[in-house]
């Protein structure tokens, strides 16, 4: 697979508007916060551009076009010696009546044992293929391979839909690695909302399912996941 893409669940962007950012300061952070969730949210931007830039590797459109929620976490960072460790955040979007939610913050962890040395940092697009599987993005955190089954997604815009794809696996994940790492999985890994970063960056207390399944106002802080997810499916797509 070249530099290894291995599908997550992705979701359809749609369009927004400028009027549509929120500019109000009680939904807007400010400094090194803003700072540092404005480059979470590039880099998940930058991520997504580039996977969909290479026509060989991509995620199908008809995959995007179905997907319920995508989720976009860079560099997932993974060491180990024996015992090992995952760790990443992003944000993740999901369709409310044809068009996209406000994104998420999320958070991946996770450790595993085995004969393993190595360190690496992967990108994952996660793609939700229904709604149960979206349902789960409002939990504080879920096992993936537990508690909603994971596969690899089809590779490449000429993939054909197959049966397991649109009605088994609940999460596809496609990864780009940097590093060298054997048997790189995400099974058994917890997904979970990064409650801290809605926080700062939405003003206040703000559930996952407010975010995910209900419309509202978005800050520019997230402007570079949305722009590019918008970009890649379109919203109504």
């Amino acid at each position: 697979m070249g530099v290894g893409l291995v599908l997550l669940a992705v979701a359809a962007v749609a369009d927004l508007p400028a009027e549509a950012w929120a500019s109000t300061s009680g939904e807007t952070v400010s400094g090194a916060a803003a700072d540092k969730y404005s480059e979470r949210a590039e880099e998940a931007g930058i991520v997504l551009d580039e996977v969909m830039g290479t026509p060989e590797a991509s995620i199908p459109e008809w995959l995007l076009n179905e997907a319920h929620c995508v989720a976009v976490i860079p560099s997932v960072v993974k060491v180990g010696f024996v015992f090992g460790g995952r760790h990443g955040r992003g944000l993740v979007r999901c369709r409310v009546g044809g068009k996209w939610s406000r994104p998420s913050f999320v958070r991946i962890t996770g450790g595993s044992f085995g004969l393993q040395i190595g360190a690496q940092a992967t990108d994952f697009i996660l793609v939700f293929s229904n709604r149960k599987a979206a349902e789960r993005l409002t939990e504080d955190k879920f096992t993936l391979g537990g508690d909603a089954s994971i596969a690899a997604g089809p590779v490449g815009r000429t993939a054909s839909a197959g049966t397991d794809i649109k009605l088994q696996t609940e999460i596809y994940s496609y990864s780009r690695s940097r590093g060298l790492f054997a048997g790189l999985s995400l099974e058994g890994a917890s997904l979970g909302t990064d409650e801290d970063a809605n926080w700062d960056v939405y003003g206040g207390r703000v559930e996952p399912e407010d975010l995910l399944f209900s419309s509202g106002d978005i800050p520019r802080d997230v402007a570079g996941f949305v722009e590019a997810l918008e970009r890649h499916v379109p919203a109504g797509s």
